[in-house]
């Protein structure tokens, strides 16, 4: 099991990677898109239910935090995803305008929510190592 230091690189990369995607899709075609829009959203869930697995594996009092945490996220990619399916259904140009607005404003939102989450981790990461040394120096273990 990886520790909260090289879980926290991992997310680094993860972000890279996105940046790198985000930027290739300005000047691909709607086919390309289409695709890189539902490889996406595989990785999503997939990174969804990575999440849900490891969260029954955490103590009692971590699981519930995280099943809460887990349940809200959940409910929000539903809503989420089905007015993107919704929006896949409609043909009218007004009401695409104004999916387009929305769907911009989700993104960067989206954005925000991580931007927030990343400093919660890098927090928790830090929290975390200076929990393990107050626990090592009362036990007498060698940091």
């Amino acid at each position: 099991m990886a520790n909260a230091s090289e879980e926290f690189e991992q997310l680094q990369q993860k972000v890279d990677e996105a940046q790198k995607n985000v930027k290739a899709a300005a000047t691909e075609d709607k086919q390309r898109l289409t695709a890189r829009v539902a490889d996406a959203r595989q990785s999503a869930d997939e990174e969804a239910a990575k999440l849900k697995a490891s969260a029954e594996e955490k103590s009692d009092e971590t699981k519930g935090h995280v099943s809460e945490l887990q349940q809200k996220w959940s409910d929000h990619v539903a809503d989420v995803r089905q007015r993107v399916d919704d929006r896949q259904a409609e043909r009218d140009v007004h009401r695409a305008e104004r999916h387009a607005d929305w769907a911009e404003e989700y993104a960067l939102t989206a954005i925000d929510v991580a931007a927030v989450a990343i400093e919660e981790a890098e927090y928790a990461v830090l929290d975390a190592a200076l929990a393990r040394q107050q626990a090592n120096a009362l036990t007498g273990v060698a940091n």
